[in-house]
């Protein structure tokens, strides 16, 4: 069994055929999903994903897209939707400095109140950089300093300075279809060094379908060709690679009731 730890359920590309969807990735062998928050005022349709499904559960949180909106100064109400029983995580949340859709300070303050979030409720911190891993490590060590808390880099597209941060800080680093790009190269090096009880695969889904179906769709079937593209860098049988993620997915994700899998 896989699981695919980062997807977007909610998204329209996705929503419309949810038993569809849902029924692709069963049939390819993805036992679970985990489908992310990024907006608190859609996040009502996240959860109601998450609530139809024993084997899909949901985090809350603000994309630092939408921090000039729905930007947190406070935990509170990421701490208070955290209680539902099917929100396992905290985010997305982070840096994305190539877009910048939002400003720079207001993802920052957003992304600090996460942190503080993923304090309080004990849940994993998922974290979203892009072309900010120096000011992601800088909050990431400094509220590291303040506090202990758990969490990944998701999609991890950054340079090795990150990754090395992010596993001196204990985090644990989640894998998208972008390692089977042609010039992914760098990335693949990265994760060949990445121990393996520190990584997770996902999909990003609608986004980032990996090779042999870039260009198209991605849905949470697909982690199957990214899970099998680690398993060649890491050296290790497919059957080996599923079961070290979907454990590491079960220990991050404590809240996560593995037991209804074999339900």
């Amino acid at each position: 069994m896989l699981v695919d730890s980062h997807c977007h359920l909610d998204f329209p590309e996705l929503a419309a055929e949810e038993d569809a969807v849902v029924a692709h990735a069963r049939d390819a062998g993805v036992g679970a999903m985990l489908t992310i928050g990024t907006r608190l005022d859609s996040f009502a349709q996240v959860r109601a994903i998450a609530e139809r499904h024993a084997n899909i559960w949901c985090s809350v949180g603000v994309h630092p897209h939408e921090a000039r909106e729905e930007g947190q100064r406070a935990p509170d109400r990421l701490v208070a939707l955290a209680q539902h029983p099917k929100v396992i995580g905290i985010g997305e949340t982070g840096l994305d400095y190539f877009y910048e859709h939002s400003p720079r300070a207001a993802q920052a303050e957003s992304f600090r109140a996460h942190i503080a979030a993923a304090r309080a409720s004990g849940l994993p911190l998922i974290v979203h950089t892009r072309d900010a891993d120096d000011d992601t490590a800088d909050i990431l060590r400094t509220e590291m300093r303040a506090g202990a808390f758990s969490g990944l880099i998701h999609c991890f597209s950054s340079g090795r300075a990150m990754a090395e941060a992010a596993l001196e800080l204990g985090l644990s680093i989640s894998i998208s279809g972008i390692v089977t790009f042609k010039a992914a190269e760098a990335l693949r090096d990265i994760v060949r060094d990445v121990p393996l009880d520190r990584l997770l695969v996902e999909t990003d889904a609608p986004y980032l379908a990996p090779v042999p179906r870039r260009g198209k769709r991605n849905e949470p079937a697909f982690v199957t060709h990214t899970a099998a593209k680690v398993a060649e860098l890491k050296g290790v049988s497919m059957a080996e690679l599923e079961r070290v993620t979907t454990d590491n997915f079960f220990r991050l994700f404590a809240k996560a009731d593995r037991a209804v899998l074999a339900s």
